[in-house]
């Protein structure tokens, strides 16, 4: 399953392309979408909607998986990240792909164990999890890649709920310490 994460937002969108197979995450791709700051705010969302529609048609993702918004102090940002995401999940569906929404701290707790985990937290486990070397991304791009990884793991934990321990490791033979 191809799997493209989205972190919304106006000024910077983070985006994130894995694939989850047999329990094993492989990287494909990630990056910013960065409408020019001084740009109105329909044609920056524009500029967003238009770059994620053409990653869709580029990459063919299975599934689309978007940070959900939360309210901070700020409602005009808390709106705006609305915005994004609006029109991130009108470029999936249009392209009928599936959707899914996870809060941030579902997705901090699905890849660091921790739901109050720090941004370089959640950086540093992407970075390892997907085998990313360096550590060259942005926050944008970590947060998109792990609401991606959260996707994956959530989609595996409902395929494999009601199943018995018994399946669950002659599925899963490499997670088995002996």
């Amino acid at each position: 399953m191809k799997i493209l994460g989205v972190d919304p937002g106006t000024l910077i969108t983070g985006f994130g392309i894995i694939q989850y197979e047999k329990n094993k995450l492989t990287y494909i791709t990630s990056g910013i979408i960065k409408p020019p700051p001084r740009t109105s705010m329909g044609i920056r969302l524009k500029i967003i909607y238009d770059d994620l529609f053409s990653l869709i048609k580029t990459f063919e993702p299975d599934e689309f998986a978007i940070e959900t918004a939360f309210y901070g102090k700020n409602i005009q940002s808390t709106m705006k990240i609305g915005y994004a995401r609006g029109i991130s999940i009108l470029a999936a569906v249009q392209n009928n792909i599936n959707t899914a929404e996870y809060s941030p701290r579902s997705i901090k707790q699905a890849v660091v164990g921790k739901g109050a985990a720090s941004k370089k937290q959640v950086q540093f486990m992407i970075t390892r999890l997907l085998a990313l070397g360096n550590g060259d991304k942005t926050f944008d791009e970590t947060d998109a890649l792990a609401v991606a990884v959260c996707h994956a793991f959530k989609a595996n934990e409902s395929k494999s709920a009601g199943q018995s321990w018994k399946t669950f490791v002659d599925n899963n033979p490499d997670l088995i310490v002996r």
